[in-house]
């Protein structure tokens, strides 16, 4: 295992697995990357809420957007892994989460993932579809998956 992708989101389990995966990464000497992935539901309701406070020429971008989930990420790095004596970088992105945590584990190379999943009925997942499932199948590594 040489690069780690550690999907970060607003949740203790999320914060365990980030974590756990920052052990793993400074025990094998591997590159840990930390991501959040903003996806556009969120971002909408984000830019409205934000647009109803501010003026009318007031706007929320993309690009503010992709910031605030690269910050978000590196606020999480910093409080779990602190402790640790592990260095990563940091991303965020807009979009799929699923189609996103694919890119990142793309571009950085990546060769093992880490993300949390819901506990949802086979049932539940035909219906509504499920990142964390979409990610199994379609990366060609290994996906470690907490759910809690």
């Amino acid at each position: 295992m040489d690069r780690i992708l550690a999907v970060v989101e607003p949740t203790e389990a999320a914060k365990e697995l980030v974590r756990e995966a920052g052990i793993i990464a400074e025990g094998l000497d591997a590159d840990l990357i930390l991501t959040h992935i903003t996806t556009e539901q969120e971002y909408g309701a984000r830019r409205d809420a934000m647009e109803s406070l501010m003026s009318s020429s007031a706007s929320y971008t993309v690009g503010e957007a992709e910031e605030g989930a690269t910050q978000f990420a590196r606020d999480i790095g910093d409080e779990v892994l602190s402790e640790l004596d592990v260095e990563y970088d940091v991303t965020g992105y807009l979009g799929n989460k699923s189609e996103k945590i694919l890119d990142a584990a793309e571009e950085y190379d990546c060769d093992h993932v880490f993300i949390t999943g819901r506990q949802r009925s086979p049932t539940g997942k035909a219906l509504f579809g499920d990142a964390t499932q979409e990610v199994i199948l379609d990366f060609d590594g290994p996906v470690t998956v907490v759910t809690g």
